[in-house]
């Protein structure tokens, strides 16, 4: 249920109504807005009639249920939209911001070389993956604490906020002496001892959506984490499984627009993932950014070729910055009709 409190509503009145939802049986979240303040009651096996009963409590102007199973990530709880902080980078604010780096760390000479093209180019953070999943267990699987450190150079060097990915409880604190943002990968969306760890944090997490989830289930991935108290979730639509075969993925760029619909939330892009192929990722890009996303994660590396994970979908460091030159292009002009007798 939803709570709205009267724009003039008193502390003490406020107070007393987080009180009473204890007293129900539900948690309490309370989002203060700029005009009136909302006390969202969630939880499980709590007395609804004992929530309705509080309209007639002083302070109280409403008292609505929440449409949706997503109950803190919903715009019902939140109409303003959410601006997650990485360091000095604003994630959902009027600017659109631009993640990128490669896929994972292979050297120094491969991240340094990358970090500074990229910044110069015009992106905001760096990516880097340190631990990476892999289908095969053949596979490059990254460097690790070695990945970890140099992450932490470059960014000493360069300002750039660093995001890479965390797979395991178990990592959670090492990388959180590296990292300013962690990341959840696709495989991950649905690993809920390792939501629930990082609900616990206080740095920002970025949420990828599965291959095969539903829009609900990414938003319900996320209210793990909101409803275990970390607010600076950010959502990244990076492609799902259908039936096509010539992309890696299919980006769904409705998920985004429907995702902001629906969420508070900053709602970011990956079309180095939701196409798998790098000729398609400025197009995909420019079509993320006018549908509405918040920013993009590009995948970059200073030689595609060789590259121990993902060459195929990573853009060279000259590519990169033609791509960026890009996303400021004006959009194709729509043809009118011309007027009777011309």
């Amino acid at each position: 249920m939803v709570i709205n409190m009267a724009s003039g509503a008193t502390e003490a009145e406020l107070q007393h109504v987080i009180d009473r939802v204890k007293e129900c049986g539900f948690q309490p979240h309370v989002t203060r807005g700029s005009e009136r303040t909302i006390i969202a009651a969630v939880g499980s096996g709590g007395s609804r009639a004992a929530l309705e009963a509080l309209k007639a409590a002083p302070g109280v102007e409403d008292v609505v249920p929440i449409a949706h199973p997503f109950k803190l990530v919903s715009r019902q709880i939140k109409r303003e939209r959410t601006r997650v902080f990485v360091g000095d980078v604003c994630i959902g604010g009027e600017e659109a911001v631009v993640i990128a780096g490669p896929c994972s760390v292979e050297s120094r000479e491969q991240l340094f070389d990358t970090a500074r093209a990229v910044k110069a180019a015009g992106a905001s953070m760096l990516r880097g993956g340190a631990y990476k999943p892999r289908t095969s267990p053949y596979d490059f699987q990254g460097l690790g604490t070695e990945a970890l450190h140099l992450l932490r150079e470059v960014r000493e060097e360069t300002g750039l906020p660093v995001v890479t990915e965390v797979m395991s409880t178990d990592d959670i604190d090492l990388i959180g002496k590296y990292a300013d943002m962690f990341q959840v990968g696709a495989r991950n969306m649905q690993n809920f001892a390792l939501l629930r760890q990082l609900a616990k944090v206080e740095k920002p997490v970025l949420l990828k959506r599965g291959p095969c989830a539903s829009v609900k289930e990414w938003l319900l991935a996320a209210e793990y984490l909101l409803a275990g108290g970390n607010p600076n979730v950010v959502l990244c639509e990076r492609g799902i499984k259908t039936f096509e075969t010539e992309t890696r993925n299919t980006l769904d760029l409705a998920a985004v627009a429907l995702a902001r619909e629906l969420s508070h939330l900053p709602v970011i892009a990956d079309p180095s993932h939701g196409t798998g192929r790098r000729d398609l990722i400025g197009p995909a890009s420019r079509a993320a950014l006018a549908i509405g996303a918040d920013g993009l994660i590009i995948e970059v590396h200073p030689c595609p070729e060789r590259a121990l994970s993902d060459g195929a979908q990573s853009l060279n460091l000259e590519e990169f910055a033609k791509m960026m030159i890009g996303l400021t292009a004006p959009l194709r002009p729509l043809a009118t009709a011309s007027p009777v007798g011309a």
